[in-house]
């Protein structure tokens, strides 16, 4: 093999190492990072209410709410007059 083809894959290599040893080295912290959370201790419970878990424990009565109650049919109907309608939205007079 000729010395040019072998200066190419070893100047890659020659550049690689460095950033090879900076992903190992995260890789490894990484690696301790996740074994050291994996060894923690749970969070307590937050002591709220009452346990959900317990199938025994009070809960509130849910209160059933139409999502349509205040709807009101909009079909078109004929135009009113509209002065008489005009006379209804204008401002009351003044004394």
């Amino acid at each position: 093999m000729s010395s040019p083809l072998r200066a190419h894959p070893a100047a890659f290599w020659r550049r690689m190492t460095p950033l090879l040893r900076r992903l190992g080295s995260l890789a490894s912290v990484s690696i301790l990072a996740a074994l050291a959370q994996a060894c923690a201790a749970p969070p307590p419970v937050p002591l709220v209410g009452p346990d959900p878990s317990n199938p025994r424990a009070r809960a509130k009565a849910a209160d059933y709410r139409s999502t349509i109650a205040p709807y009101q049919s909009q079909r078109p109907v004929e135009p009113g007059p509209w002065q008489e309608q005009n006379q209804r939205a204008a401002p009351a007079p003044r004394p």
